[in-house]
C-alpha cells in the first residue's frame, strides 16, 4: 500500500476506479467531448501547422505503429501519433474548453486511441475501458487546477493545457495500460517534469504543440515508468514539484473509491461554435445581437454610419489585439472576432483565413473600437460577460451584453448541434461512411468490445481534389 500523501491518492485514484464507478451523466458528457475532439482533430488535419509537424514526425518509424487521424497511408509510433494528432486538435483553437480554464480532451484522447490500436491490440480494450481511462485522465486535470485560485482565472503565465494536460496524458495512459499504483505514482512524476509551456506562445503555430506535445509526453512518462523509471514521490504534496506552476497551491488528497464523485458530473463543459479563444463567443454573440438592431436582413453592414465602438471586456492582455496579422492573432482577439461577428453576421472557419482578416471595411471597424475594462468583469470563464455598444454618426447607440454564449456549460450545445459541428469538420476529410461510422460508434462506445474500431473509420480519408491540394501543399 503507499502511503497517503496527495501524490499517493492519486495514483491509488488512477489505478483503483473501475468502469462501475462512472455514472451515466459522466458517460454520456465524456462521449460528447470525444465525439467533438474527434471532429475538431479532422478538420486540424487540413491546417499548415499540423502539416509542418506531420513532416517533422515522419523522420519516426518502430514496427509498432498508430493512425494519423485521416490519414490512411501514414502510421507513426504511439507518441508520435499522439503528438500529431494532439496538434491537430488544437491547431484552430476549436476542442472543448473546461472550468477552471483548460482544453481537458485534446490531450488525453489521442494517446488513448494510439495505444489501444498498437500496444494493447493484442488485449482488446473496450468501449468502457476508453471511457473510463479517458475520464479518469479528465478528473486528474481538474482535480489539479483546483488546488489553486489561480487556476481558476483566465491565465497570465503558463498554458494550462500544457500543465495540467500532460498529467492528464500520463494518468489515462496509466489507466488503460493497467499500472499498478506505485507505477502510476512514478508516471505523475515524471509527467510533471514535461509539464509546462509560456502563455506567451499563444496566438502562434506554437500553441497547439502544448497539446501535442502534453498528449506525447504523458504517454511517455506512462512508458518511463512501466520500465521503472523513478521519480520524487510527493511531487504533487510539494511546492517545489507540481506546485512551481502556481503561486497559491494548495493540494488536498482525492475521496476515497467506495463513493467517488466524478468534478465532471459537477462541471460540464463548454463547445466551441467556431474556431477562437473561448473568451470570443461571449464577444460574437453581443456582436450579432448588436447588429439585429442596426442592419436589416440581408442588408449589409454600413460600415460608414458607425462612429465608434466599445467593447467591455475582462482585462486579459493576449486577446487584446487590435490588428491582428495572422489567423492565430485573429482567433485571440476580441477586436476581430466582434468586428467579423458585426460585418458578415457570422464568425466561422473561413472567418479566419488571410482573404477575409486582411479585409479593409473590416480593419475600418477595428480602428473604430475602444476597450474599457469594467471591475466587475473578472477573467474567468464563469462569470465574465462582455458587452459591445456601437454608436451611429446620428448619435444613436446600440449596447447588448453576453452573458452565457450557447456552447457554454450553463447553455450547452443540443445533442443535434453537436453532430452538425462534427459532422461539418469531419467531412472536410472523411467519406461520409467514415463520419456516420464514428457518430454511430462513439454514441454507443460503453457497448463496444474493441474500442479500436474507431481507428478504422478515422482511416477511411475523402480522396477528392481541394483536400489532398491542402495536405500536399
Amino acid at each position: 500500500m503507499l502511503s497517503k500523501t496527495v501524490t499517493a491518492s492519486f495514483a491509488s485514484a488512477i489505478h483503483g476506479l473501475t468502469g462501475s464507478n462512472l455514472t451515466d451523466a459522466v458517460i454520456q458528457r465524456s462521449k460528447r467531448m470525444i465525439l467533438d475532439t474527434i471532429g475538431v482533430g479532422l478538420i486540424g488535419t487540413t491546417t499548415d501547422v499540423f502539416h509542418k509537424v506531420l513532416q517533422y514526425s515522419k523522420m519516426y518509424t518502430t514496427d509498432s505503429s498508430s493512425t494519423v487521424w485521416g490519414q490512411p497511408h501514414l502510421q507513426f509510433p504511439p507518441v508520435y501519433a499522439s503528438f500529431v494528432n494532439g496538434v491537430a486538435i488544437h491547431s484552430m483553437d476549436f476542442d472543448d474548453t473546461w472550468h477552471p480554464a483548460t482544453h481537458p480532451s485534446g490531450a488525453v484522447l489521442p494517446p488513448l486511441i494510439a495505444i489501444s490500436e498498437t500496444v494493447l491490440k493484442h488485449q482488446k480494450p473496450s468501449g468502457l475501458d476508453l471511457l473510463l481511462a479517458f475520464n479518469v485522465g479528465i478528473e486528474v486535470q481538474g482535480r489539479l487546477m483546483r488546488f489553486s485560485h489561480e487556476a481558476s482565472n483566465i491565465p497570465k503565465r503558463f498554458h494550462p493545457p500544457a500543465v495540467v494536460g500532460t498529467m492528464g496524458s500520463a494518468a489515462a495512459t496509466s489507466k488503460l495500460l493497467c499500472l499498478d499504483p506505485s507505477q502510476c505514482r512514478e508516471a505523475l512524476a515524471i509527467a510533471a517534469s514535461y509539464s509546462g509551456a509560456p502563455l506567451a506562445n499563444a496566438a502562434t503555430q506554437t500553441k497547439p504543440l502544448h497539446i501535442g506535445n502534453a498528449s506525447r509526453n504523458g504517454l511517455e512518462a506512462a512508458y518511463l515508468s512501466f520500465l521503472g523509471i523513478k521519480g520524487n514521490k510527493q511531487i504533487l504534496d510539494l511546492e517545489s514539484g507540481f506546485g512551481a506552476f502556481y503561486n497559491d497551491y494548495d493540494p488536498q488528497p482525492l475521496p476515497e473509491l467506495h463513493n467517488y464523485t466524478w468534478l465532471l458530473e459537477k462541471q460540464d463543459v463548454a463547445f466551441k461554435r467556431f474556431p477562437a479563444h473561448l473568451g470570443m463567443h461571449w464577444i460574437a454573440d453581443a456582436a450579432l445581437a448588436v447588429r439585429k438592431h442596426i442592419v436589416e436582413n440581408g442588408d449589409l453592414l454600413p460600415v460608414n454610419r458607425i462612429d465608434k465602438i466599445i467593447l467591455r471586456v475582462p482585462c486579459a492582455k493576449y486577446v487584446n489585439r487590435p490588428f491582428p496579422v495572422s489567423e492565430h492573432e485573429a482567433r485571440h482577439s476580441f477586436q476581430f472576432n466582434a468586428c467579423t461577428a458585426l460585418l458578415d453576421g457570422a464568425v466561422s472557419v473561413d472567418s479566419f483565413n488571410d482573404h477575409n482578416i486582411s479585409r479593409s471595411d473590416l480593419k475600418e471597424l477595428q480602428g473604430k473600437i475602444q476597450l474599457e475594462h469594467p471591475s466587475d468583469n473578472k477573467p474567468n470563464f464563469e462569470s465574465m460577460y462582455c458587452e459591445v455598444s456601437v454608436t451611429l454618426k446620428n448619435g444613436a447607440t446600440f449596447t447588448e451584453r453576453c452573458d452565457t454564449f450557447y456552447g457554454h456549460w450553463r447553455k450547452p450545445l443540443s445533442k443535434e448541434d453537436l453532430v452538425k459541428k462534427f459532422t461539418a469538420n469531419a467531412s472536410t476529410v472523411l467519406l461520409r461512411d467514415g463520419v456516420e461510422g464514428i457518430v454511430e460508434n462513439v454514441n454507443k462506445l460503453e457497448d463496444l468490445t474493441d474500442c479500436s474500431v474507431l481507428t478504422a473509420f478515422l482511416k477511411m480519408r475523402n480522396q477528392n481534389k481541394k483536400y489532398n491540394e491542402i495536405i500536399s501543399s
